[in-house]
């Protein structure tokens, strides 16, 4: 297991919070699970498992009401399987599905995220060969899909932190329950998982996913 921290940034993002149904409102401040897919972005191998153990905040919390289009309906799993068996074409007309919502966003958000890189397995070769993978493709800004902040369309810009650069924000907070991640235990099934969350020094410390700190 190695440690790794990355510095990323965007215009905008939006963390959102389970318990709102209809509005998107976010988080103060990006969820583990956002912060992983990032790594995730950058590498993703069946044997690698990307554990964040700590969120620093580099940029002072500030928000934007924003109204969005959205589409309201998905492709039901019918429609695709009729499709598949020569039913016709498989289509979602946008403009018979389209809601318009509000979302209570982050705006000019930076973060300095450090997660260890886990290799379960090394049957596909050494450890050091996917820590090495995931310097090169991070020093070079190379991505398997481009890392996004809580929404895709909200793109997060990203480097490779060699080197102590802006502190946190000088600010403390509590955050509440926060979403940690989903629980795949039952993969019919995934649960989410949560942990009370607190900004100290403009930074948050993640838990252990095993510790007692992470509830359901």
């Amino acid at each position: 297991m190695k440690r790794f921290v990355l510095e990323v940034s965007g215009d905008f993002a939006c963390f959102t919070r389970p318990e709102m149904k209809v509005e998107r409102v976010s988080y103060e401040v990006i969820t583990p699970s956002a912060a992983r897919a990032v790594f995730e972005a950058i590498l993703w191998k069946p044997v690698v498992r990307w554990h964040v153990r700590r969120i620093e905040v580099l940029e002072p919390v500030k928000w934007i009401n924003l109204r969005r289009n959205e589409v309201g309906a998905r492709i039901s799993t019918r429609n695709v399987t009729a499709a598949m068996n020569g039913g016709g074409p498989l289509a979602l007309h946008v403009e018979d599905e389209r809601q318009q919502r509000a979302g209570l966003f982050l705006r000019d958000v930076a973060y300095r995220l450090h997660a260890d890189l886990e290799v379960v397995s090394e049957r596909e070769g050494p450890a050091v060969k996917y820590f090495e993978m995931f310097e090169r493709r991070a020093a070079k800004g190379q991505c398997v899909n481009q890392p996004y902040l809580g929404c895709r369309e909200f793109a997060a810009d990203f480097r490779l932190a060699t080197e102590e650069g802006k502190p946190p924000i000088p600010e403390d907070r509590e955050l509440g329950w926060m979403l940690y991640d989903l629980d795949y235990s039952d993969r019919a099934n995934p649960a989410p998982r949560f942990f009370n969350a607190a900004l100290r020094g403009g930074v948050v410390e993640v838990p252990e996913w095993e510790s007692g700190e992470v509830r359901g």
